[in-house]
């Protein structure tokens, strides 16, 4: 048989055709077969499969099992605000300025997409201290001026950190003068 796209005659042609269909004259099945089985023998019937718990590690009984545990009284509830990393809200949001500053912000802003809480954070944490930086480079070569603007650097990360653990229950944003406002506005528009 010759398939090329253009021939000469009409494949249909020189194909075999399939037999017809046999046609009974009777339409009830053969009265001789048996009729057919309804046991219980059926895989999928719910009842013979075991429950979904009889395949988990966790302890039955008691209810807690691994990762039940509740560690700080009641703070553990804060999980339900979803993180795309494995950890709680607060955690990531005061991470935000506590992983070498602007960086941390940065890497919060690559890694985390569905908090606009820990964003608002990792926003505004890059921001100031991008601008902190710079002005760090730019007063450099004064020794007394770095150290006071070091100090400052450090008192204004506790304070946004602190504020960031604290306000996480609520998402509440502690937003500074100018970059809070920045910030803001990147997140809203994401």
């Amino acid at each position: 048989m010759d398939f090329a796209p253009y021939q000469d005659t009409d494949p249909q042609t020189t194909r075999a055709l399939s037999p017809p269909p046999q046609r009974s004259t009777s339409r009830s099945p053969n009265p001789k077969s048996p009729p057919p089985n309804r046991g219980t023998t059926d895989p999928f019937i719910a009842s013979t499969l075991p429950a979904p718990s009889h395949f988990t590690d966790e302890p039955r009984g008691d209810g807690r099992g691994f990762g039940n545990t509740d560690l700080e009284g009641g703070r553990s509830n804060i999980n339900l605000f979803d993180t795309s990393l494995p950890l709680r809200l607060d955690h990531e949001a005061m991470l935000a300025y506590l992983l070498l500053p602007p960086a941390g912000g940065v890497f919060l802003l690559l890694v985390e997409h569905k908090s606009d809480y820990v964003r608002f954070h990792a926003w505004q944490s890059a921001l100031v201290f991008t601008a902190m930086f710079i002005v760090h480079l730019i007063f450099s070569q004064f020794s007394v001026l770095s150290w006071i603007m070091f100090v400052f650097d450090l008192g204004l990360i506790t304070f946004l950190t602190f504020h960031a653990y604290q306000d996480a229950n609520n998402l509440d944003r502690i937003e500074l003068p100018f970059f809070g406002g920045l910030a803001s506005s990147f997140v809203d528009a994401e």
